[in-house]
């Protein structure tokens, strides 16, 4: 979909992987972003990478790096944040560094339920379980982020709460949004399968 820029958030610290840049972190070969970028590009117009640490490393991936603007590891609320101040579509969607299994029709699925819903914001859902990096926005929330950013909150459901927002049923694909946040889940999924 040319009209969404997508977003790949790898901006946190990996604290509880050691405080390894999970995004670069090898799964099957490669670093994890790359299993990420694989399957988020073909879905999108563009590709953004938002990332706080080894810039020079994201790049080599092909498409532009951004860093929060927002200072100390503020979340995914902050990679949100560049990612509408720096996208030149209407369409925003984000997705974590860490999730190498993302659905293959996320953005499609996500803006179905946007526009049904004539929503701001979709979320993935998978069960009972919301998923709010796996995220599809409008542009126009931007200033409302700012804002909300600004007064020191992030907690995702906290802002998405103040929008029209919808959730958008993955149930079909549960496994898909695992993520791998520790060095045993990694080498656990190290296997395919």
């Amino acid at each position: 979909m040319l009209d969404v820029t997508g977003v790949v958030l790898a901006g946190g610290q990996g604290s509880r992987m050691g405080g390894v840049d999970k995004g670069l972190a090898l799964f099957r070969g490669r670093p994890m972003v790359a299993h990420v970028i694989e399957r988020l590009a073909p879905q999108v117009g563009a590709l953004l990478v938002n990332a706080n640490r080894n810039p020079g490393a994201y790049a080599t991936f092909g498409h532009p790096v951004i860093a929060d603007q927002v200072p100390g590891f503020a979340g995914p609320l902050a990679g949100f944040e560049r990612a509408l101040a720096h996208a030149q579509t209407p369409l925003v969607a984000t997705v974590p560094c860490d999730s190498p299994f993302l659905p293959v029709d996320l953005v499609l699925r996500l803006r179905s339920g946007l526009e049904s819903a004539n929503a701001q914001v979709a979320l993935a859902k998978a069960g009972d379980q919301v998923h709010p990096v796996f995220c599809l926005m409008r542009r126009e929330v931007h200033a409302s982020l700012a804002a909300f950013l600004a007064a020191g909150d992030r907690k995702i459901d906290r802002w998405t709460a103040t929008l029209a927002h919808v959730e958008v049923a993955f149930d079909d694909q549960v496994g898909a949004f695992r993520n791998i946040n520790t060095a045993d889940e990694l080498g656990q999924l190290e296997a395919p399968g």
